[in-house]
């Protein structure tokens, strides 16, 4: 359960770093449609990290800083403090937990892959998602730091 989510959530935070970076803060309050902006968007992936890492680890959820880059700091931090053995069992703990409203309670399996994992994505694509709507230039290399495209590549339909 750490394999599949301490190194995946601390790889995709320091992707969330560089594209605000990049974009500034005028296109951070970019939006799609009448979703949050993309700050708040990314601000709520970071919050997901620890809200799913923390549980599966038996650690309580730690509040964190309100502005965007503090809060990607700390949570890159502090799962970084995490260590394997910390999250032996894991598969089998109940987890309870919200979402919105419901209350829910789940297998760590269940919570991590049925909730965790596709919520932190949810948000962390809806905030690049606003951010290339918005016009800052980004592309599937700064998403996931593993794509290479060469200048001026265009797909073809």
């Amino acid at each position: 359960m750490y394999h599949a989510s301490v190194p995946v959530f601390r790889h995709y935070l320091a992707r969330v770093a560089a594209m605000v970076e990049k974009a500034g803060p005028e296109a951070l309050e970019a939006r799609i449609a009448d979703a949050f902006p993309a700050s708040q968007q990314f601000a709520t992936a970071a919050g997901f990290s620890l809200r799913i890492a923390c549980p599966l680890a038996g650690r309580e959820v730690p509040d964190l800083p309100q502005a965007l880059g503090p809060r990607l700091a700390v949570a890159r931090a502090m799962l970084g403090a995490m260590s394997p053995a910390e999250f032996a069992g894991a598969e089998d703990r109940i987890i309870r937990h919200t979402a919105g409203f419901a209350e829910l309670q789940q297998t760590g399996t269940e919570f991590l892959y049925l909730y965790g994992l596709p919520n932190f994505f949810f948000h962390l694509t809806m905030g690049y998602a606003a951010l290339r709507a918005a016009g800052v230039p980004l592309g599937k290399a700064d998403f996931d730091g593993f794509h290479s495209y060469p200048p001026g590549f265009a797909f073809q339909g």
